[in-house]
């Protein structure tokens, strides 16, 4: 079969296209039972709503308006360059990344910042005189679990391929 064929595209596609309707399913059920008023208080972790205008830590707020469209570009640019690469092994987390990633462009059109709720501000923080960390979500879970995986596969596939040069 043609790498390039169709039915390829589409057999690697499939998967993709579930992960990114789970994600992106999954994500804004959580932020929703947050937006309906759910709250959990504790010494170590609270469950609050928040809404971030920022990336990470609030960075890029400046941006404003902006900031939705400049991420939604990078969601498309990391679409494209899937599809392009067209190997099935990037599927399921990209489908993680571009779902996570679309939840919280999502959010921005539609309540003006990312829907926050996870505020972890127990052990070491009050030691060393902070305040905690940065209030995030699942989505954000999910992008860093998704480009820890993006990592570990180019790494196995740099490897595998310095071993193949290697035996030539």
């Amino acid at each position: 079969m043609e790498k390039n064929s169709l039915k390829t595209y589409l057999r690697n596609l499939w998967p993709m296209a579930l992960a990114l309707v789970g994600i992106f399913i999954i994500d804004q059920n959580i932020k929703q039972l947050f937006l309906d008023g759910f709250r959990y208080y504790s010494d170590f972790i609270d469950l609050i709503l928040v809404f971030n205008k920022g990336v990470a830590f609030s960075m890029l707020a400046f941006l404003k308006e902006y900031l939705k469209w400049i991420q939604l570009v990078m969601i498309t640019g990391v679409v494209g360059y899937t599809l392009y690469l067209n190997n099935r092994i990037y599927s399921v987390p990209v489908g993680i990344l571009v779902g996570a990633g679309f939840s919280n462009v999502y959010d921005r059109f539609i309540h003006d910042g990312v829907v926050d709720m996870v505020y972890y501000h127990g052990w070491p923080y009050p030691i060393f005189g902070g305040q905690g960390f940065a209030v995030f979500n699942f989505a954000d879970v999910m992008i860093d679990l998704a480009v820890v995986w993006l990592l570990w596969i180019n790494w196995q596939l740099d490897k595998k391929k310095k071993e193949q040069s290697s035996t030539d």
